[in-house]
C-alpha cells in the first residue's frame, strides 16, 4: 500500500516517451483534431449562436459569450482524457508499447510520466485551438486572456493524470465508459459550462464545489472577460493540489500494473 503514495521517480528519459507518442500523433493529426475540436465548435455555434437567440443574458453577456469560456477548457479536459483512457490502454495493454519501451535502459515511471506529459500536451494542443477559435469570433474582452494558456496546461495535467489513475483499474475498453459517463459528462453539463450555477437546484450547485471543472471554467471565464480577483489564487490551487496528488498515484498505480 505504501508504494503507492511513494513520490515516483521522475527522469528526463520521460521525454523520450513524449517524443515517440508526439512522432505517433503527427503521422494522423489532422484526423485527431477534427474529431477532438469538431464537438466544441459545434456546440459554440448550435448552443452560442443558435440557443443564444432564444435566451435571455446570462450574467450581463451574450449566451455565446457566457459558455465560450467553458468549451475552451473543456476541449482540454476532454483530449487529455482520451488520450490517458483509451490511448494509454491501447500502448500498454494491445500494442504493448509499455512493455517494449521497459526493455530499454527507460522505466516504468519514464513510461507513465511520458505517457501523462503527452496527454496533457494533447489537452493543450486542444484547448489553445478553442482558445483562437473564440478569439477570431471575437469573444474574448479582457489581456487577462493571456493567462488562459497556463489554465489550460493545468487543466490539461490534472484531466490526464485523473485519467491515467482510471487506466490503471480498467479490464477492457468497455469499462472507460462508467469514467465517462459518470464522471466526464456530468461534470462537463453541471460545472457551469452551459448554465450559471445559480440557477440549478441547490443539491447540483453543492455538487459542482467538489468538481474541478467548476473551478476551471470559473477562472477561465474571470480571465477572458477581465474580472480576475483574489479567490482565483484559491480555485488554483484547488486544481493544482489534486494535480500533483493524482500525478503521484497514477505513475505508482500503473507501475504495479503493468509490473503484476
Amino acid at each position: 500500500m505504501k508504494e503507492i503514495f511513494k513520490l515516483p521517480r521522475v527522469s528526463w528519459s520521460c521525454l523520450r516517451v513524449w517524443q515517440r507518442d508526439r512522432d505517433a500523433y503527427m503521422k494522423f493529426y489532422k484526423v485527431g483534431l477534427v474529431g477532438s475540436l469538431g464537438d466544441p465548435i459545434l456546440y459554440l455555434l448550435a448552443m452560442g449562436y443558435g440557443l443564444g437567440n432564444f435566451l435571455e443574458q446570462m450574467e450581463g453577456m451574450s449566451y455565446v459569450k457566457f459558455i465560450a469560456p467553458g468549451l475552451v477548457i473543456s476541449s482540454a479536459m476532454f483530449s487529455a482524457s482520451f488520450e490517458c483512457t483509451y490511448g494509454s490502454y491501447l500502448r500498454m495493454i494491445y500494442l504493448k508499447t509499455y512493455d517494449a519501451i521497459i526493455a530499454t535502459p527507460l522505466s516504468i515511471e519514464d513510461v507513465v510520466v511520458g505517457d501523462i506529459l503527452w496527454g496533457a500536451t494533447k489537452g493543450i494542443i486542444n484547448g489553445m485551438i478553442m482558445f483562437l477559435v473564440i478569439w477570431a469570433f471575437g469573444l474574448i474582452d479582457s489581456y487577462w486572456a493571456i493567462g488562459i494558456p497556463l489554465l489550460i496546461a493545468l487543466v490539461s495535467f490534472l484531466f490526464a493524470s485523473l485519467s491515467m489513475i482510471t487506466t490503471a483499474f480498467v479490464p477492457n475498453f468497455e469499462a472507460f465508459n462508467y469514467y465517462i459517463t459518470i464522471f466526464l459528462t456530468p461534470m462537463f453539463f453541471f460545472s457551469g459550462v452551459f448554465f450559471p450555477l445559480t440557477k440549478l437546484p441547490p443539491w447540483v450547485t453543492t455538487l459542482s464545489k467538489f468538481l474541478p471543472l467548476t473551478y476551471s471554467v470559473n477562472i477561465s471565464r474571470a480571465l477572458i472577460y477581465g474580472t480576475p480577483s483574489w479567490i482565483i489564487a484559491w480555485w488554483t490551487l484547488l486544481l493544482s493540489v489534486p494535480a500533483l496528488i493524482s500525478f503521484g498515484l497514477a505513475v505508482n498505480l500503473v507501475k504495479r500494473r503493468v509490473i503484476k
